[in-house]
């Protein structure tokens, strides 16, 4: 029950990690229809300016320098590519992604080396123990600066100027732009943040109990893509709840591993896949996913 109860505990840790990179996929697709694929490449980014230079500026601005460097990066991205192939249609620009992230990965694996990078987070190796229960300080952490996060941008995504256009373009775009809704304006805000929250959820990706940020600390981040599907890649609900049920799915695979050997040592690293494969056959636009009518 115990260890029922730490595996619990650390898949909602997770799920509240994949719930910040899971919002950037969606907040691009629904403003953009663009499946960013170089959102890992931001992840790692951002995690790396925090990594660097938290000795000499401290943790905390490290963190928003990061985000905000991250953010901007994001926004280049969008800039330089999108705007670029103005007119190109949709699976152009998801695909131009996948070679943003291969030069931006290319470098930025060159810079970090093999080396693990500690995010110097106040955490450290520290544990809380509830009861029986035993659970990393940085797992806590992560739940309660996702919450504080995620609340932000539910808030500016529903009373803000930017969340109604968002909102709108997302409805429908030509009568948004008709409307005197900057499309360009509300798409770049969108990568912005997205940038941001990535950076964001690289420091607890990086935190104790993992040895610190690395050259896979990208292709992890890319475990929250199951989240977005699963949810529904233009509902950022679902991409909560798709979280915390990758979340958990990866924890519960991870903490019974040996209780599961028969399904292969490997398990672990499928599950969230087989489970998002597993909703969508039953429901193809995703937990939370809108239905497209089409009339023919």
């Amino acid at each position: 029950m115990i260890k029922f109860a730490e595996t619990i505990l650390n898949g909602i840790a997770l799920g509240s990690v994949y719930a910040l990179i899971a919002l950037g996929f969606v907040v691009i697709f629904k403003a953009s229809g663009v499946m960013n694929f170089a959102h890992g490449s931001l992840l790692l980014f951002g995690g790396y300016v925090t990594a660097r230079l938290h000795d000499a500026i401290g943790f905390i601005p490290a963190v928003l320098v990061g985000a905000a460097l991250a953010a901007a990066l994001a926004g280049l991205v969008q800039l330089l590519a999108t705007r670029g192939l103005r007119g190109a249609e949709i699976h152009t620009l998801t695909i131009l992604t996948i070679g943003v992230d291969v030069l931006l990965s290319t470098e930025l694996n060159r810079q970090v080396g093999a080396d693990y990078l500690t995010m110097g987070d106040p955490w450290g190796a520290n544990v809380t123990r509830l009861g029986s229960i035993t659970v990393a300080d940085a797992r806590m952490a992560s739940i309660g600066v996702a919450v504080l996060v995620i609340g932000a941008f539910f808030a500016a995504f529903r009373w803000s100027r930017w969340g109604l256009s968002m909102r709108s373009a997302a409805a429908d775009p030509e009568a948004a732009a008709l409307m005197g809704i900057r499309l360009d304006r509300v798409r770049l805000i969108a990568w912005c943040v997205a940038g941001a929250l990535a950076a964001v959820a690289a420091v607890f990706l990086a935190a104790f109990p993992a040895p610190g940020l690395d050259r896979t600390t990208s292709q992890i981040a890319l475990s929250a893509f199951p989240a977005a599907i699963l949810g529904g890649m233009d509902s950022a609900v679902g991409a909560l709840v798709g979280s915390l049920v990758i979340g958990l799915t990866a924890a519960m695979a991870a903490g019974y591993q040996n209780e599961l050997s028969v399904l292969g040592a490997g398990f672990p690293d499928v599950a969230p896949y087989l489970v998002m494969v597993l909703v969508l056959l039953v429901r193809p636009t995703g937990l939370f996913g809108s239905k497209e009518l089409t009339r023919v």
